[in-house]
């Protein structure tokens, strides 16, 4: 029997392989993990190498992984075991990274006023250590749910969260941000997000945060307004300490007594928020991509992913990433009885979506995840057959246009942040043209003044004192600024 099923699984590489028709090569499907059941709902960042770092929920545990150059390592709990966490295949812990900067947010287990506690574990190293789980969300006797988490500019976490009352009516659910300045050890007060349409939002449904770059924050969540459930965003333009408008990026009007289950999930690229989502108003479960104007708060009309597929009866759980205007769109499909792991892809967001799609994976998946890195598409999805994680890399040729997108303070990545000893700053935008960095303290005073010529530049900065500092980088492509903090 393992061997049928190792000569069914080669035929479905080389098949999966033939269908290739978006630019990516891909290597063969491995597997992340060993335990053999009770994987949920896989989740994907990449580190400061380009390489990727898994996490996801197994008995009421956040386990978490990184690849180290030859294999995945072997995985290990974030959670304490006082604190357990609360996963399936349709919702659970979640994960953002900047460079060897890592943050995952996870709610407790069970859904209780009293034990509702939601935390959130800290990586500066790449996720080679975890810092001890602190709370955050000191929501008393209110209810939360399905924390999400992106990075700012500086940094810092900033998470949104379901929130309602104690009753857990569903007329009370709403989203609500919070945010940290000091990495994660503290966060301010939660500010509502969501309710733009005048109603509630969907209690059951995941919400994805994203950091827009430019000090905008934008919350995607699916609303319930009178029992339409639409995607949506909400705004805010001083880094998700305020958010004063959202808008429909859905436009599909569906009309739904039941919960769905499912939310939308989106990345930015300059003004443009793209946002992928299932939606059930044609009568069947489809999958979407919507493009808007952050700045306008208005969107085009929500085009499906793919056209229609012979034998297919649903598709759901869409997911997206990206890296400059490279971006990847996932989601799963069931096409004659078998489900799918289906992917688009381009280069160039610019010049839109390639007109086909690959199908990464076949044969009993239930969720998946995507991350985009320079020049490789990283993918991972959970298995029901042998109920463990499994993983597949592809790599592109990186578009030109794509690199040079992101201008201002997206240009740099500026890690470890906080630092100890080196300073790492990647430069997608410069293309090997000299640079000039000046760092100040916070008294202005310039502690050190250099010159970039590398995509990749180390600045040691072991000797400055323990604190806040300040960076301006004058390129080629404008100037960037931003900040960061040493500490031992």
């Amino acid at each position: 029997m393992k061997k049928i099923y190792t000569l069914l699984f080669a035929l479905m590489f080389v098949m999966t392989i033939s269908k290739a028709q978006t630019g990516i090569t891909w290597s063969p499907a491995t597997t992340v993990n060993t335990a053999s059941s009770g994987n949920y709902h896989p989740r994907l960042a990449i580190d400061a190498n380009n390489n990727p770092i898994v996490l996801w929920g197994h008995s009421q545990r956040a386990m978490f992984s990184r690849w180290n150059g030859s294999m995945f390592t072997a995985p290990v709990m974030l959670n304490t075991a006082q604190i357990s966490v609360s996963s399936d295949y349709w919702m659970g812990p979640q994960i953002a990274s900047k460079g060897d900067t890592v943050y995952v947010v996870a709610k407790r287990y069970p859904e209780m006023p009293d034990t509702n506690r939601l935390f959130i574990m800290r990586s500066f190293n790449g996720g080679m250590t975890f810092s001890a789980p602190i709370e955050f969300g000191f929501i008393g006797s209110n209810t939360s749910r399905f924390p999400t988490v992106t990075i700012d500019d500086s940094g810092n976490p900033v998470v949104g969260y379901m929130k309602f009352d104690s009753t857990m009516n569903g007329n009370s659910s709403k989203w609500v941000v919070t945010k940290s300045s000091d990495y994660g050890t503290t966060f301010g007060a939660d500010v509502l997000a969501s309710n733009w349409a005048g109603g509630v939002v969907c209690d059951c449904c995941p919400g994805t945060i994203i950091n827009a770059g430019n000090n905008r924050v934008a919350m995607l969540y699916r609303d319930n307004t009178t029992n339409i459930r639409d995607s949506w965003a909400g705004i805010s333009n001083d880094g998700g300490a305020t958010f004063t408008n959202g808008y429909n990026v859905d436009g599909n009007n569906w009309n739904l007594t039941s919960c769905p289950g499912s939310g939308p999930d989106g990345v930015v690229v300059g003004d443009s928020l793209y946002s992928d989502f299932m939606n059930g108003a044609s009568g069947m479960y489809r999958a979407y991509l919507n493009k808007s104007s952050i700045t306008n708060m208005n969107s085009v009309a929500s085009t499906l992913l793919t056209g229609n597929i012979t034998g297919l009866t649903v598709q759901n759980y869409p997911r997206m990433a990206n890296h400059g205007t490279a971006v990847a769109a996932t989601w799963i499909q069931v096409v004659n009885g078998m489900a799918q792991l289906g992917l688009r892809f381009t280069s160039n967001i610019n010049n839109g979506f390639a007109a086909l799609w690959d199908t990464v994976a076949s044969m009993n998946i239930r969720t998946a995840d995507v991350a985009v890195g320079n020049g490789v598409v990283y993918v991972v999805w959970e298995n029901t057959s042998d109920g463990m994680v499994h993983y597949r890399k592809g790599t592109f040729n990186p578009s030109t246009v794509g690199i040079m997108e992101n201008t201002g303070n997206n240009s740099f990545d500026i890690y470890p942040n906080p630092t100890n000893t080196i300073l790492n700053i990647h430069s997608s935008a410069m293309l090997n043209v000299a640079g000039i960095i000046s760092i100040k303290n916070v008294l202005g005073e310039e502690v050190y003044h250099g010159i970039i010529s590398e995509m990749d530049t180390k600045i040691d900065v072991s000797k400055f004192v323990n604190g806040l500092y300040f960076y301006e980088i004058k390129g080629a492509q404008g100037i960037s600024t931003g900040k960061f903090m040493k500490s031992n």
